[in-house]
């Protein structure tokens, strides 16, 4: 097996695999269940729908922080979080606290993941922010 990578700058999914044996390309999913999901979801989803000629789903939106996100650190973290909108319809986000990645209750509980690129400094309330949809928005 070619091996393209092997561990990658991220949280959750550290872990993450990727190389081809032959024709056959190879996706090695971490072991935690969130970690797993995630790269799932980052990895996974475009893999399956390039190679089945299918445009990949859009998952992307911009959300207002409602509470202050702590700066980053050197990888890129992908935080559970639960969405809302104010009385003007805006979009707003809140991080659960705890981002251990074998909590699968909180991701269960979660509408997105925050993206904090490595290295992102401290967000105030109001600040906008990437997020990567876990379901389709209502409203």
């Amino acid at each position: 097996m070619r091996l393209d990578f092997w561990k990658i700058a991220m949280r959750p999914g550290k872990p993450l695999m990727v190389g081809e044996l032959g024709d056959m390309r190879v996706l090695g999913l971490p072991g935690n269940p969130v970690s797993s999901m995630v790269c799932g979801l980052l990895f996974m989803e475009p893999l399956l729908a390039k190679l089945t000629g299918r445009p990949p789903l859009s998952r992307l939106s911009v959300a207002r922080t409602s509470t202050v996100l702590a700066a980053n650190d050197k990888r890129q973290d992908y935080l559970r979080a639960r969405l809302t909108r104010d009385a003007d319809g805006t979009l707003l986000v809140e991080s659960y606290g705890k981002q251990d990645s074998s909590m699968m209750k909180i991701f269960a509980r979660s509408d997105c993941l925050i993206i904090r690129p490595p290295h992102a400094p401290e967000l105030p309330v109001g600040a906008e922010t990437p997020v990567l949809l876990l379901r389709p928005l209502e409203g």
